[in-house]
């Protein structure tokens, strides 16, 4: 009787095991799609803010330097 119990218990002990280890595996690769995921938007956010960081330093270098440049180009329509 207690061989049969021990056989049955060994038997669905692996079968759990081996669904656990299935378990863990799919939720390892969902969890590394979920980082992928993360690190792909915080990579385009940062290209977008370094776009925006040297659209601002064109800018700085075609302004005017002193006032009466400013003064110039405004009167020429070119500000």
């Amino acid at each position: 009787m207690s061989s049969i119990l021990s056989n049955w218990l060994i038997s669905n002990l692996l079968r759990f095991l081996g669904w656990g280890a299935a378990l863990f595996s799919v939720l390892a690769i969902l969890l590394g799609a979920r980082q992928t995921g993360r690190s792909a938007e915080r990579a385009d956010q940062l290209k977008k803010i370094v776009e925006v960081k040297d659209a601002q330093l064109r800018a700085t270098l075609d302004a005017p330097r002193t006032r009466p440049e400013l003064v110039d180009r405004l009167r020429r329509g070119e500000f």
